[in-house]
């Protein structure tokens, strides 16, 4: 019988000592999980945000090709430009056929909305590159970071041609009552962006 209670206690210490080393073991990953390492975002901060006189955006592109990874952020940068357009140049379509009494209000509100989006896909062309940066990373693919600009007032200019220019819109358009309201737009959205 005394080997068999020996083995008992030689299993019994085998187990108890799996289970403090175990523990051990995964308070020493717990340590190491919690260390951080900061990171530098290029081309973003304040001076890189959108205001009440320009449309801005930034945006990273990466990619094991160079010239790839530039078009990957300055497309990136582009779409987050044109949303933050349509945002402003929607508020202000909705704010100011609704102040105006038009006959078929439906009708002059797809009119306005097929408008912006010409504006803005001609206006993405005419964007201006404030701030670029490349980097390469351990792991060898290349970064782009990028920032855009676009003044508000082009945009403004750009809407106001085109509805003065076309035919269903023209016989109700009051440029000074769009500008006001495109103004206010401007200001809300630079409040709710910062």
């Amino acid at each position: 019988m005394r080997t068999s209670f020996s083995l008992r206690n030689v299993l019994f210490l085998a187990i108890l000592s799996a289970f403090i080393l175990s523990g051990c073991s995964s308070s020493k990953k717990t340590s190491t999980a919690t260390e951080e390492e900061q990171i530098t975002f290029y081309c973003s901060g304040e001076e890189y945000q959108s205001d009440d006189k320009y449309f801005r955006a930034n945006a990273i592109g990466e990619s094991r090709d160079q010239m790839i990874a530039r078009k990957k952020a300055m497309s990136n940068a582009k779409a987050s430009l044109a949303g933050k357009i349509e945002t402003v140049i929607k508020g202000t379509t909705d704010n100011y056929v609704n102040s105006r009494e038009f006959n078929n209000t439906e009708e002059v509100e797809e009119r306005f909305e097929s408008l912006n989006r010409e504006v803005v896909n001609q206006q993405l062309n005419n964007v201006k590159t404030i701030c670029q940066k490349h980097t390469r990373t351990d792991n060898g693919t290349y970064k782009t970071y990028v920032a855009i600009e676009m003044a508000g007032n082009a945009v403004e200019k750009a809407m106001e041609d085109r509805l003065s220019d076309d035919k269903s819109t023209k016989v109700d358009y009051d440029y000074q009552k769009y500008k006001e309201t495109f103004e206010k737009e401007m200001e809300k959205f630079n409040k709710n962006n910062q």
